[in-house]
């Protein structure tokens, strides 16, 4: 009898899950195109034997900078300037010829003036005159290629740059059945940093630029900044230097390529960058919210709201730049709208959730427009 009067066991459902919520965050940002892309050097070469015979000097150190007009190899001369001597000797015995020949037409020209000599004659004394003046341009010729061929024993740098390690030992054979690569010349400072903007962003910037007065041929007005991936924010600034004249129909995007002094050569050729050129010159206001409270699947980012009757809504957004560890958020909520910053996993979709106030630090972000 006790025992029947005990009361039944009855499901208590657990009490809702608690989340921090915020509305987002008000302040003035510039808008900014994100975008990643790669360094390539302002200018590269490949140094090359030219001309045929052993390398006899290397005249720098693998890796080390040097100028222009610097002497880097030397293939054997000596023949080449045995050549350029020939080739001035035979030169000097043709003009001597050409004076020879000169005389004789004057010569017989006089004679020919008073019935002396035949036209036949003056005619013989012309074309020998002429045959030596067209031979002495002939040589005049293979002085210059033998003179030529003299400056490709001395292989020098074009440019300032950075000399990489030799690919052949002095004592080689080099040239001999076509150009042999010696070294490469690469120019560090300035320094190209290149990508790739798609059709829609290359219609917002050119939107962007005609709102503030910018032509095509104003691209070097443009600021672009970069960071490396081990570098936090945007330090490394320069000017947009190229925009392609049309946009690559296999895979919808336009080239384009800023330039950079990089007096530190902190960026080399080849590295992977991030880079945002600002997409207006004003500042303008916008809703930001902590980058940990985005989610992504395939539609996309989004938020997860909690609507006035403390339930769960997902929402999906568009974003914009990061704002130290805050996120632009450029559509799909309101400055009103509670967003779920702590606790996202315990926020589902559709289930009633316990919100707690959670207020975002405006100061969190750092100034608009610095890294």
């Amino acid at each position: 009898m006790l025992a029947g009067c005990k009361k039944q066991n009855a499901y208590v459902p657990p009490p809702p899950a608690k989340v921090g919520v915020a509305q987002p965050v008000q302040q003035v940002v510039t808008p900014y195109l994100e975008v990643t892309g790669n360094a390539q050097a302002y200018n590269q070469v490949d140094l090359v034997a030219r001309v045929q015979g052993f390398l006899q000097e290397i005249d720098y150190q693998d890796g080390a900078p040097v100028k222009r007009g610097d002497t880097l190899f030397v293939i054997e001369p000596s023949p080449y300037q045995a050549k350029l001597q020939q080739a001035q000797a035979s030169l000097s015995g043709a003009e001597a010829n050409v004076v020879q020949a000169q005389a004789e037409f004057t010569r017989q020209s006089t004679l020919g003036r008073s019935d002396f000599s035949s036209r036949s004659t003056v005619d013989q004394a012309r074309a020998a005159l002429e045959s030596g003046q067209a031979n002495v341009d002939n040589l005049k010729a293979g002085v210059t290629l033998a003179a030529t061929d003299l400056g490709y024993t001395h292989v020098t740098a074009p440019f300032d740059g950075i000399a990489s390690a030799h690919q052949v030992s002095v004592g080689a054979l080099v040239g001999v059945s076509s150009p042999t690569k010696l070294a490469t010349l690469v120019q560090l400072e300035p320094i190209y940093v290149s990508f790739n903007v798609s059709e829609q962003d290359v219609l917002r910037v050119r939107a962007a630029m005609r709102l503030h007065g910018y032509t095509v041929t104003e691209v070097t007005r443009i600021p672009v900044e970069v960071g490396l991936m081990t570098e936090s924010g945007y330090p490394h600034a320069g000017k947009l230097d190229y925009i392609s004249p049309q946009i690559d129909p296999a895979t919808g995007t336009m080239s384009v390529r800023g330039l950079l002094e990089n007096t530190d050569r902190m960026v080399l050729p080849g590295m992977f960058l991030r880079i945002r050129v600002p997409m207006a010159v004003e500042q303008v206001k916008a809703l930001l919210v902590p980058d940990t409270a985005l989610g992504s699947d395939q539609g996309g980012s989004y938020l997860r709201l909690v609507d006035k009757d403390n339930v769960v809504q997902q929402r999906s957004v568009r974003t914009g730049v990061l704002v130290g560890p805050l996120r632009v958020i450029e559509s799909g909520i309101t400055a009103d709208d509670r967003v779920v910053v702590s606790g996202t996993q315990r926020a589902i979709p559709g289930q009633k959730v316990d919100p707690q106030d959670t207020p975002i630090r405006a100061d969190a972000a750092p100034p608009a427009g610095k890294p």
